[in-house]
């Protein structure tokens, strides 16, 4: 059990690769949402998305597509995250509104958890462990 420290104090240092990962994890998601989105647009159809709000839904598929994608790079994740926050915050306060807390599918609490973290990586940026960092601070040769 002596070694439970020295892990302890290993894993403390690493908290910039953890914030990296959940940015890397996220933009992931919503590039593979955004994704799903443009290819399989009769499936919102079946939602009840009408035929008026269809080329809406198509914005939404590029935000999430093109936001994702830069945010999981780690390139300009300021505004990748932010042209996604006014979706994830109309998600939230208006399409899953009516909908209960702890319900099957696309929930309430999942949508507030992206939008909180869309707002987070907009503030603080990508943080060290981004291709943003890896490029703009090469490493120096010893």
């Amino acid at each position: 059990m002596s070694n439970l420290p020295d892990l302890i104090k290993k894993f403390n240092v690493q908290t910039d690769t953890a914030y990296g990962l959940i940015r890397i994890f996220l933009g992931i998601a919503l590039l593979v949402r955004g994704w799903m989105i443009l290819s399989s647009p009769e499936s919102l159809m079946e939602l009840g998305v009408e035929r008026e709000s269809f080329v809406w839904v198509s914005l939404i598929g590029f935000a999430h597509l093109i936001g994702g994608a830069l945010m999981g790079v780690g390139f300009l994740t300021r505004i990748g995250a932010l042209i996604q926050i006014p979706i994830l915050f109309s998600a939230t306060f208006f399409v899953y509104s009516q909908t209960k807390l702890m319900m099957g599918g696309q929930s309430l609490e999942l949508a507030a958890l992206v939008l909180f973290l869309l707002c987070v990586y907009f503030v603080f940026g990508a943080g060290s462990f981004s291709g943003y960092n890896y490029f703009s601070n090469p490493a120096t040769e010893n």
